[in-house]
Order: C-alpha cells, then structure tokens, then sequence
C-alpha cells in the first residue's frame, strides 16, 4: 500500500480532464490488445486483491468449502502443474509482482472459476468435472489469469463504485464492500465483465496457452461449445459472471489459427486423475 487516500484523491482531481471510458489502441497482433485506464497503482491492486481473497477464504471455509492443500496435497500438484505452465508462458505483465497462488473450492454443483485483483485464483471443483480434457481446463485458468494481469477487475470497479470507496477498501476500511465484491466475483451478484474485457481476456488466453508449447490454444472454446450444447435451461455459473458476447467460440478459434497452435494434444492422464480426486 504505497499511497494514501489523500494522493489517490489528488490523482484522482489530476485526471479529472481525461474521458472516464476506457482507452483503447489497435492491436496489430492478438498479444498485444492495448490496457484498458486505470487510475489505481499495481500495488494497490495487489492490496485490494489481498483483501478480497482474505474475505473469499472466509467465507467459503464457513461453508466448508475451501480445500485445504494440507489434506489434498495430491490434487494441488495436478492443478498447480496445469496453473503454472500457463502463468509461465513468457507473456504475463506481472508474472513476479502478484501472489498468484490457486485455491479449490468444493462445490460440484458450481462451474465456475475467477480470479480476484492482485492474481488470486479460485476454481470450482463442478468447473473441473465439467470439462473434457487438460487443455479447456487451461484455456478458462488462462482466461482468469488474463482479467487479472490486464487489471481488469479494477477498471470494472472504479467504473462501478468510484474511486473514493475503492481506495478505502484498500486503506481497509468498508469491509462490507469488500465482501460484496467477492461474492460477486464467485458469482453470487451483478460484477460482470464488459464484451471489451471478455474478449480480450479469451484472446490472450490464446497467446498464453501459445507460450506454453504444451497446450491447444483455443482451449477455452472447448468449454463454451459444451456450455452451448448444454443449452440455456442450466447454463453453467461461469456464464454469470463472463457474459457470452456472441462470436466468442470463433474468435478464440480464429486467434488460434493465427498463432498455428491448433493441433496440440496432451495426455488427459493427469486431468482424469485430478477430476477423481475431487
């Protein structure tokens, strides 16, 4: 936490004269979408994100939901493998500066995966048995990463709260917010990403799954073609919070096919082993 409410405040006043939208610049190549504005600092990202992952834990421990690594040592190893190849791919901003550490929450009924700012994740275990095969798992893990090292949630949050509530959250004031927040990235409110950031976030899932030279890049159409064959009665939770823009299954196939990184196949061994241990 390296400013205080005063400086954020003065910033604040030092950008009233720019647009509040976001800016945006043409990308010439799919790794390379311009970010978004963004008034608050990266380690206050990293201050906030740790708040509101201090509040998730909570309240899925209340629950009895959060699976402790102790106890499921076995399948944080699988996870882990899948989560850091993906963070390793050589095109993440903020590979060193966030915590990036993953976390599995026990709800089969629940399809959802997020990420909170700062790079905290948190995977529902009906996300991992809804999925076929390593390299969806990857494409949606890639696409959580993405919101949170393109800083997504705190433009989505500046827009929605101000930046006066937003910076004491960070000074660790108004908890109940906090809370609000995290519920609403684990679905359970309103917090959705816009079409802007969805499909960036699906595009550098592409080029980060690419950097693995592991895994097919358009993993994470995978799972938008079985949600779709799923249909609209039971869409999966995933959904709420990342809102379909339409075209979302060939776009991710066309970044692919610009990168050549189609044709991937790994052994489902691994995958098939965590989706038991859950």
């Amino acid at each position: 936490m390296n400013r205080s409410l005063h400086t954020l405040a003065a910033s604040a006043l030092a950008v009233a004269g720019l647009t509040a939208a976001a800016v945006h610049q043409p990308a010439a190549k799919p790794a390379a979408p311009a970010q978004g504005f963004n008034i608050f600092s990266v380690d206050q990202d990293v201050a906030l994100g740790a708040q509101v992952a201090h509040q998730t834990d909570s309240m899925y421990q209340a629950k009895g939901q959060l699976m402790a690594r102790g106890s499921n040592a076995r399948a944080y190893q699988l996870l882990d493998g899948v989560v850091n190849r993906v963070l390793d791919n050589g095109n993440l901003k903020y590979r060193t500066k966030f915590p990036w550490d993953v976390k599995l929450i026990k709800d089969d009924a629940t399809q959802n995966a997020f990420a909170t700012p700062g790079g905290h994740i948190y995977v529902f275990t009906g996300l991992v048995k809804f999925l076929d095969n390593e390299s969806q798992l990857a494409g949606v893990l890639g696409h959580e990463i993405a919101h949170a090292d393109r800083r997504h949630s705190t433009q989505l949050l500046q827009r929605q709260y101000g930046v006066g509530i937003l910076a004491s959250m960070i000074l660790g004031k108004n908890q109940g917010l906090v809370a609000q927040i995290a519920g609403g990235l684990a679905g359970l409110g309103t917090l959705k990403f816009s079409r802007t950031f969805e499909q960036e976030a699906d595009k550098y899932s592409t080029v980060y799954l690419n950097g693995t030279r592991y895994y097919a890049c358009d993993g994470a159409a995978g799972f938008f073609i079985k949600a779709e064959k799923q249909g609209s009665a039971n869409p999966p939770e995933f959904l709420s919070t990342h809102p379909n823009p339409g075209s979302r299954i060939q776009a991710i196939q066309n970044n692919a096919r610009s990168l050549g990184c189609t044709g991937r196949s790994v052994s489902n061994s691994n995958f098939e082993e965590l989706k038991r241990l859950l």
